[in-house]
């Protein structure tokens, strides 16, 4: 699937500018799971990601939390999904930005990782884009595991980037 360029989505004419900021601080890895960072996610892999994305919605924030039974925090989500996908994935939303490779906003595709600004320039929160401008993440305290929409302004004006465990 691919997003439907936006008329008023200025961050988009930014893009190459937040990819060279994000890429100057260290390289992926070549390899993430034995797969090569050629090679996308089977399409068995990406559906399995969007479905478990899709069960935990509605499950309780917490932080540090990376279980159903636990909860979820935004990077727990992400870890927890992929590793049921048979994808291996670290931790925590920086290494998971570090360790993934970019993808252009135009190219992102369902089981992409969305990463937002929250509090400062570097990556403080992450998504798992579903398709349709649409993403599953944990919000934070005392919210939920939902699904939330790019058109929306606040995300809008986070989003630093996708990015992708291939």
């Amino acid at each position: 699937m691919r997003l439907a360029p936006r008329q008023n989505l200025p961050l988009l004419f930014l893009w190459p500018f937040f990819v060279f900021l994000s890429a100057c601080g260290s390289t992926p890895p070549a390899v993430v799971s034995g797969l090569s960072a050629q090679q996308p996610h089977t399409p068995a892999q990406t559906d399995r990601l969007i479905r478990l994305s899709h069960e935990q919605l509605g499950t309780p924030y917490r932080y540090g939390g990376n279980s159903p039974a636990a909860g979820f925090d935004c990077s727990g989500l992400v870890h927890y999904v992929h590793a049921r996908s048979g994808l291996s994935v670290p931790r925590s939303t920086r290494n998971q930005f570090r360790a993934s490779t970019a993808v252009p906003l135009n190219a992102i595709r369902p089981g992409d990782l969305l990463f937002f600004r929250i509090n400062d320039k570097k990556p403080g929160h992450v998504g798992i884009y579903t398709g349709h401008g649409r993403f599953i993440h944990a919000p934070s305290s005392g919210k939920t595991v939902s699904q939330a929409s790019l058109d929306n302004p606040y995300w809008q004006a986070r989003l630093i980037g996708a990015r992708r465990f291939i």
